[in-house]
């Protein structure tokens, strides 16, 4: 997917990047799998403001996505690559044989026209969806599920994929997104290819308005807030605040937070910084 460098006419398009978008092929979503997205602004049921930094921004509709992709042996055709504002990755609305439509997220390279399927008897093809037991090793993958009949957990992002390394007797060994590498048991399932909209990282949004469009609000410095805001606020001067915290005074930069105890470390055979340590 392409992007598009504007000429600085204006303050706003002086370092914008955008998409092209040339890959979407429809702008209107099914009606039939829409549903009403409250915008809720950070705040918790309570009214009170949970998370900073959120309000305002365009009213969306959510589409509904398959994310199990459990209707096996049934072809699907796709119909339409759509852009979906609540995610970065595009969709792709699928017409099933049997005439149900659905949606799912749309991989690199999917084109109008194209059949996919899921289950036991389908080919590892970019948008089939297989078990893991079935995916050939070295295969690119997406939209993994963590457990059995979840629903797709892993990689959904634009431009993410994982890699199916390895099995082990009853799991499957993946490389993840994160450098990350793990077992997952192999009777979850995954979507063979790469997420599309691969260029989403490259884009620059050029003026804060666009921004506020998407319901972000601007941002403030802890240093630059008072002591009972953060515990870096406050000082004489431009005073630097000391170590990066966050608002709950915890390190913000460098610490580790995942919890040893975690039933689910003993499925991980190496973790993402693992890299970072064999470079050095």
């Amino acid at each position: 997917m392409p992007v598009r460098k504007f000429k600085p006419v204006t303050p706003g398009t002086r370092f914008r990047i955008a998409n092209t978008y040339t890959e979407i092929t429809k702008d209107v979503p099914e009606k039939s799998l829409v549903k009403a997205l409250t915008d809720v602004a950070g705040r918790n049921n309570q009214g009170r403001m949970t998370m900073r930094y959120r309000g305002g921004g365009h009213k969306r509709q959510y589409r509904v996505i398959d994310f199990k992709r459990d209707k096996d042996g049934v072809p699907a055709t796709v119909h339409s690559i759509e852009y979906d504002p609540n995610r970065t990755a595009y969709i792709a609305l699928l017409h099933y044989a049997d005439g149900e439509k659905r949606y799912m997220i749309a991989p690199n390279g999917l084109k109008v026209g194209q059949k996919v399927m899921s289950g036991k008897d389908a080919e590892p093809e970019v948008g089939n969806t297989l078990y893991l037991r079935d995916v050939p090793l070295g295969t690119s993958i997406h939209a993994i599920e963590l457990h059995p009949h979840q629903g797709a957990a892993l990689a959904r992002s634009a431009g993410t994929y994982a890699e199916l390394t390895g099995k082990e007797d009853r799991y499957a060994v993946v490389k993840m997104p994160s450098g990350e590498v793990r077992r997952i048991l192999i009777q979850c399932r995954a979507t063979i290819g790469t997420t599309s909209n691969p260029d989403h990282s490259q884009t620059i949004l050029g003026k804060a308005g666009r921004s506020r469009h998407r319901g972000i609000r601007p941002r403030n410095r802890g240093v630059a807030m008072n002591p009972v805001d953060h515990p870096m606020g406050g000082g004489e001067g431009r005073a630097s605040g000391g170590h990066p915290r966050s608002r709950n005074a915890k390190k913000a930069k460098g610490a580790k937070t995942r919890n040893k105890n975690k039933k689910s470390e003993k499925l991980v055979i190496s973790h993402r910084n693992a890299k970072k340590s064999q470079g050095k």
